[in-house]
């Protein structure tokens, strides 16, 4: 047994040593999980619990991918750093009306933190009952809870408190700027998605 204090001093360093190492080794593997060489992407079909319409079936369909600078805008002909394509499908069921709608939108907007993202998109067409949703940008979060699903997540910018006021105080429905969403508040019940974070580029 080694109790001479320059022993100890040794053992000391020596686990000093290996926790560095360790503490260094988990930041390397979450770097490595979100580098800037990746490819952020947002993937997956899911139906969720919208506590307001429990009775319905609400489902999503996420197919999105980063694409930096890839949209140029008035001002910024290089376009954002998070600019992204892809689709997002919604789809709507209303058991109580026998009714179903749905709606396709084009990703515009994507960014994502570990296990989390929120995107936007532009709906491209829409049933009949939802025409007035063509044109409309919403936005999207999610949350990628691991374990086949189960603790996955989404919030949808319609779903809670999207308003803003007129002139005369009424409400109306605010416009939805990129990237912009509410927290993921409604649980996933079916399906699963999958967050592969990526760290922003640089401009």
């Amino acid at each position: 047994m080694i109790t001479s204090s320059t022993g100890r001093s040794r053992m000391l360093a020596a686990a000093l040593a290996a926790t560095t190492l360790g503490t260094l080794g988990t930041f390397a593997a979450e770097r490595a999980e979100a580098s800037p060489a990746g490819t952020a992407t947002v993937t997956g079909s899911v139906r969720v619990f919208y506590v307001y319409s429990a009775q319905d079936e609400i489902r999503f369909t996420f197919d999105a991918q980063a694409a930096p600078f890839s949209r140029p805008l008035p001002g910024r002909p290089q376009g954002l750093p998070t600019d992204a394509r892809g689709t997002v499908r919604i789809s709507h069921r209303v058991p109580s009306q026998n009714l179903t709608v749905t709606a396709d939108a084009a990703v515009d907007c994507l960014v994502t933190g570990g296990r989390s993202a929120t995107l936007t998109a532009v709906v491209t067409r829409a049933d009949p009952e939802v025409a007035d949703w063509v044109g409309r940008r919403y936005g999207f979060s999610v949350l990628d809870g691991g374990r086949g699903g189960n603790h996955d997540r989404v919030g949808f910018s319609w779903g809670v408190g999207d308003l803003t006021f007129d002139d005369h105080g009424t409400p109306v429905q605010a416009p939805v700027g990129t990237c912009m969403a509410p927290a993921p508040f409604a649980p996933v019940t079916e399906g699963a998605l999958t967050v592969h974070p990526a760290e922003l580029p640089p401009q």
